[in-house]
């Protein structure tokens, strides 16, 4: 089983497994630990990863970067509509009114959704990860940013189902840094101790996040999260961008913004003076070669400069370090560690604002690169049965406050209560209790839409079906069960209609919704000492995210302890499980889901195929430089002069085929081409090899005739150690050695009259065969051992006693000498004494 974790960035990917020496973040099939966030779509083909990163500016229109954040979003989205005008690639309004990409893919237009753009990103890293561990990958976890909505959470699981994956849990990138950091520590406090409170500042290509922790021994709390999801490294890339098309525009009179070719090598260009910036404080030059219209570019850049230049941006460091602080209630003082990690936090001034923020200097135990992919493959391993990790429970939270509305009978209008509020626990569950006597709907939103970085508060709405009154006309009693599971996902997961059997004077036949609230906020009271003992249960029993989630919460309790809170009397209930109809604001339906996982499966098998088709290709391109090169040297003297020509002359029609009419031909036209040329081309490899490997063959064939010949002259001379020996068999030896000495001598000087262009007299193979047949007759004759002769029993006797522990079976050991299968026996017997001992 697998146990893999998956840092999808915005614009690289990192993988890392769990294996058993430990966590392993492993590399591409370019030796990069690294994947570019890119996918290229081509004629025959789709690129994903590095190889699709070299076609960013040469197939610029139909190469995908930064597509990570249009997930759940409209076409409409003012982010969507934001980030159009600086992509070279089309973003369109789909039928559903979702943002879609489109390429020309196989020489067609086609369409695709961000969640199936996604899922070909996300296949790419399972290939890695199954190059790596050499077996099928399933389970996996997925990081997203810590301010994804609902929607986008939904969508990005959607992506990983159509990649083939099940995905265990959608973890926030902060968080898995935390887990990352804490499950190594050793010497955090006691979980009865004052927490170790730790703030991680995580700031990538594209956004910024903090959360601030408290750890225990084996227990990790997220206490408050804050973020910028648009200030990132590529805002200062844009900086850069900015300047020097200005600055070309006055100096070489050029008309950047319109082209996004010369757009693209220019932010190329720029990261890398950015990253050079981070490292070298003097000036430093950017020179770009045929930049445009054949004119090369040049100008210069220094920190200092840079700093000032990206003032606006630096400010926005300290508000979200500044409001996880005032959210957890926490003083500076209060922390005991900053840890940052993410590529944009190696620049100078952004680590310096994080420092001088908190007043100590900024912890980089972590890599920054690689901690988010590390804590998912340890988040994958906690969840797994495959692994036994050490016992650490996770709290995440909520980050937007949840709440519900409904349709009051009794108050004639909207009610509205918030489930959870903004840093609540998660994952969790709560149970509400409504009265009605028919179908209700629950309207999910997010009450705070101004802290949204989306701008659709809604949730969505679900649907209570088959709801009854009781017997007696009165409203029923309906038991809500809402959740937010271990992907940070809000919905209805249950609802319970309690039957009433029997009843009890003075009871009331119905409630106002103001007793609902009422009874809400109990739960709420009686649900929240229950987290902690949640958490550790989910830790110590590693199931499946469901199993885990339905245990957590503790419904069941709340079903049997919520009736005599609500009423006082004492009644005999039954509940009926209700339907729920769920309409969420953007989810791919089944059928569309099926639909996306099987084009994904035929694009994966077209790339195959093409990959197949250019490595037949290649493969004949290789065989003729590989031949022409060697017909002319080592080939050189096993090849008539004509044979040679003509063999050099189709080669280099071949050469030419190649370049030409064979430039886009079927895999198995260039396998026929091969074959064809192996023809001519594989009698000559053999004569060189069997060249090269017949005197060795003929070496050890007259090694095994003098061996044996001086076996038949000792017998002859009569010799002791061979005077046991049958003479039928020493003649039926002798015979067969003069034989082969006969066949070797013939075959030789046949082989030094053949030509060397011409097709050897004996091979390699026969001579071996010779070599066995004979080593089969003259072994068996050669090895037979002499026959024992039996020594007086005293004897034998006196020299059992010494070595053997206290055995008196005194007829082993003498034959251990001559009969090593005895002594071998004699050792197996005592094997399971000694074990024992």
């Amino acid at each position: 089983m697998s146990v893999v974790g998956f840092d999808f960035g915005f614009q690289s990917c990192y993988v890392a497994v769990a294996r058993a020496g430990g966590i392993e973040t492993v590399a591409n099939e370019y030796s990069d630990r690294s994947t570019p966030a890119c996918i290229s779509f081509g004629p025959k083909n789709r690129s994903i990863g590095a190889a699709a990163k070299s076609q960013v500016i040469s197939n610029a229109k139909n190469t995908l970067q930064g597509f990570k954040r249009f997930h759940g979003r409209a076409y409409t989205d003012p982010f969507v509509q934001a980030e159009k005008p600086g992509l070279a690639y089309e973003i369109v309004e789909l039928p559903t009114g979702s943002a879609g990409i489109k390429v020309v893919y196989l020489e067609e237009e086609k369409c695709f959704t961000t969640e199936q753009v996604t899922a070909m990103q996300l296949t790419k890293l399972k290939e890695t990860a199954e190059s790596a561990l050499k077996k099928p990958v399933v389970d996996c976890v997925v990081a997203v940013p810590s301010f994804f909505t609902d929607a986008e959470r939904r969508s990005v699981v959607d992506a990983t189902q159509i990649a083939g994956l099940n995905c265990l849990r959608l973890i926030n990138e902060t968080t898995a840094v935390a887990l990352a950091y804490g499950i190594y520590k050793q010497d955090l406090p006691a979980p009865e101790e004052k927490p170790r409170i730790v703030v991680f500042v995580d700031m990538g290509h594209s956004a910024y996040q903090v959360s601030v922790c408290a750890f225990n021994k084996g227990k990790l709390k997220v206490l408050a999260t804050s973020f910028d999801p648009t200030l990132g490294g590529r805002k200062f890339d844009d900086v850069l961008v900015s300047y020097f098309v200005e600055e070309f525009g006055k100096k070489y009179k050029l008309e950047i913004k319109s082209k996004i070719r010369p757009l693209l090598r220019l932010a190329q260009e720029c990261e890398k003076l950015k990253k050079l910036m981070s490292a070298n404080a003097s000036q430093l030059p950017l020179n770009i070669e045929c930049f445009m219209n054949d004119i090369d570019v040049s100008g210069s850049m220094n920190r200092g400069h840079f700093e000032e230049m990206c003032d606006s941006l630096l400010s926005r460091v300290e508000p979200p370090l500044r409001s996880v602080l005032e959210q957890a209630k926490l003083k500076k003082e209060d922390i005991y560690a900053v840890e940052i990690v993410g590529g944009a936090t190696r620049i100078p001034a952004v680590k310096e604002r994080i420092m001088r923020f908190f007043g100590k200097e900024v912890s980089t135990t972590l890599n920054a690169d690689e901690a988010v992919a590390r804590g998912c493959a340890l988040q994958c391993a906690i969840l797994s049965p495959a692994f036994k990790v050490r016992e650490f429970s996770i709290t995440d939270l909520v980050p937007y406050p949840i709440s519900l509305k409904w349709n009051s009978p009794a108050e004639e209008g909207l009610s509205d209560c918030e489930v959870f509020p903004k840093n609540h626990a998660a994952p969790f569950s709560k149970v509400l209790t409504f009265y009605r006597k028919d179908s209700f709907n629950l309207d999910a939103y997010y009450s705070a839409p101004k802290e949204l970085p989306y701008p659709d508060p809604s949730l969505g709405q679900f649907h209570i079906q088959k709801v009854i009154p009781q017997a007696d006309g009165s409203s029923s009693k309906v038991k809500v069960k809402v959740r937010v599971n271990i992907h940070g996902i809000f919905s209805v997961s249950s609802a319970s209609l309690v039957e009433i059997h029997k009843t009890e004077d003075g009871e009331e036949p119905m409630e106002t919704d103001q007793v609902t609230k009422e009874e809400e906020k109990m739960q709420v009271d009686q649900e929240e000492p229950k987290l902690e003992e949640n958490q550790q249960a989910q830790a110590e029993t590693k199931t499946n995210p469901d199993e885990m989630e339905t245990s957590q919460p503790g419904a069941k309790d709340k079903k049997t302890d919520q009736p005599p809170q609500a009423k006082k009397a004492k009644v005999k209930t039954s509940t009926v499980d209700l339907p729920i109809e769920h309409y969420p604001p953007w989810q791919i339906g089944r059928d569309m889901l099926n639909l996306f996982v099987e084009n994904e499966g035929k694009m994966i098998m077209q790339d195959k195929l093409e990959k197949e088709r250019i490595d037949a290709k290649n493969a004949v391109e290789e065989y003729v430089y590989e031949m022409r090169d060697k017909l002319s040297g080592i080939y050189e003297k096993f090849v008539s002069e004509d044979d040679r020509n003509s063999f050099i002359l189709k080669l280099e029609d071949t050469e030419n085929w190649l370049y030409e009419d064979g430039e886009d031909q079927l895999k198995q036209v260039y396998i026929d081409k091969l074959n064809d040329l192996k023809k001519l081309g594989n009698p000559i490899q053999i004569r060189n090899q069997e060249y090269e490997e017949r005197p060795k063959a003929f070496e050890e064939l007259g090694k095994q005739i003098q061996l044996y010949l001086k076996v038949v002259n000792a017998y002859k001379n009569k010799e002791e150690a061979y005077d046991h020996l049958d003479p039928a068999d020493m003649e039926k030896m002798e015979k067969s050695i003069n034989e082969a000495m006969e066949w070797l001598n013939n075959k030789m000087n046949l082989q030094m009259k053949q030509d060397p262009t011409a097709d050897p007299i004996v091979k390699t193979k026969d001579i071996q065969g010779k070599a066995k047949e004979l080593i089969n007759l003259c072994n068996p004759i050669v090895t037979k051992p002499k026959p024992k002769v039996e020594p007086p029993k005293e004897e034998q006797s006196s020299e059992q006693n010494g070595p053997v522990d206290g055995n008196t079976n005194s007829q082993g050991p003498q034959g251990a000498e001559p009969k090593p299968d005895a002594a071998a026996a004699e050792a197996e017997k005592k094997l399971p004494e000694m074990d024992i001992e």
